[in-house]
C-alpha cells in the first residue's frame, strides 16, 4: 500500500443504487446514507431485525422509493433487491469502498416536517432492511 492510499477519504462522494434481480441498477441521488451498527453474531453474519439501512434525498416528482415502500405496504412488493452504496475517490472516478445489502425491503417511510416558516429542502427517508452485506474495499470496489 502506498501513501496516498492510506489518506481518509470524505464521505460526500458517494452513489446509492437499487438492483434488481436482473442486475438493473437505479441510482437514486441520495443526499445522505445512514448505515446500522454492522454486529457480529453468534448465530450468523445477518443483522438482527433492527438494524436498519437509512436512505435520505429530496422530495421530487421521482416516485421511486415511495412506490416501493407503497407495494411492500400492501404485499406485492417486487422480489428483493440489492443496495449498492459506493464510495468515491475525490476525483470521483474510482471506487474507494463499496457496501451490498443483500435482500433488502422497505421497513419504514419517513417525510421531514413541512414549515412554511423555513425555506428547508422537503426530504424522504426509507428505512431499509436487509439480509445480509458484503463489503469490499480498494479495487475490489472498482
Amino acid at each position: 500500500m502506498n501513501r496516498s492510499d492510506a489518506a481518509p477519504v470524505a464521505g460526500c462522494h458517494f452513489r446509492v443504487e437499487i438492483v434488481d434481480g436482473n442486475g438493473h441498477a437505479v441510482e437514486l441521488g441520495c443526499a445522505e446514507v445512514v448505515f446500522p451498527a454492522l454486529s457480529v453474531h453468534a448465530e450468523s453474519q445477518s443483522p438482527h431485525a433492527e438494524e436498519q439501512l437509512v436512505l435520505r434525498r429530496a422530495c421530487g416528482t421521482d416516485r421511486l422509493l415511495h412506490d416501493w415502500w407503497a407495494k411492500a405496504c400492501r404485499g406485492r412488493a417486487p422480489l428483493r433487491r440489492s443496495v449498492r452504496v459506493t464510495l468515491l475517490a475525490p476525483d470521483q472516478a474510482r471506487a474507494v469502498q463499496r457496501w451490498r445489502f443483500r435482500n433488502a425491503r422497505p421497513a419504514s417511510l419517513l417525510y421531514s416536517p413541512l414549515n412554511a416558516l423555513s425555506a428547508s429542502v422537503a426530504m424522504e427517508s426509507l428505512a431499509i432492511a436487509f439480509d445480509s452485506v458484503e463489503i469490499e474495499t480498494g479495487e475490489a470496489a472498482a
